[in-house]
């Protein structure tokens, strides 16, 4: 069964349960993956999204319910980010497992071996290697962070 089907499937059980916060999180990933479907259509053929399209879609809820989360906590509306946080926890159940820090350390040593960077102005050849290795599975910011501290960069 692929992530998309999966959703769907468990949005049809959470409107049955009537769990109000997990149909309303999935309805607003079931419209991410229908506007993602439209905008990869070809020839005006609908086309069921790939694990990692709807991954793709799914990491960037994710990323939007974490800027949401800080702000409102910066301006302390602890009310609306405890929402947001739920939702949160809900997304990250259908996103694959994330990469410790420490892992990350490790693929970032290796893409650093493999491309033989030794300074800053390498970290394009080496983010080139790492990304597509862990897409979906470690935040871009913290990957990135890392092979500064890696090359050196400040």
């Amino acid at each position: 069964m692929s992530l998309q089907q999966k959703i769907l499937d468990d949005l049809t059980r959470a409107m049955k349960s009537r769990d109000e916060a997990l149909t309303r999180v999935l309805r607003s990933i079931k419209a991410s993956l229908l506007e993602k479907e439209i905008s990869t259509r070809k020839g005006g053929k609908s086309v069921s999204l790939s694990d990692e399209l709807t991954t793709d879609v799914l990491v960037k809820a994710a990323k939007q319910r974490k800027d949401s989360l800080t702000q409102f906590r910066d301006a302390g509306r602890d009310d609306l980010a405890d929402i947001e946080e739920a939702e949160l926890a809900i997304i990250e159940n259908y996103l694959p497992k994330q990469l410790t820090e420490q892992e990350i350390r490790q693929l970032v040593e290796d893409a650093v071996a493999k491309t033989g960077a030794a300074s800053p102005q390498d970290m394009g050849k080496v983010m080139g290697v790492l990304m597509p290795q862990v897409k979906g599975k470690a935040d871009g910011a913290l990957v990135s962070k890392i092979v500064r501290e890696t090359l050196g960069a400040s």
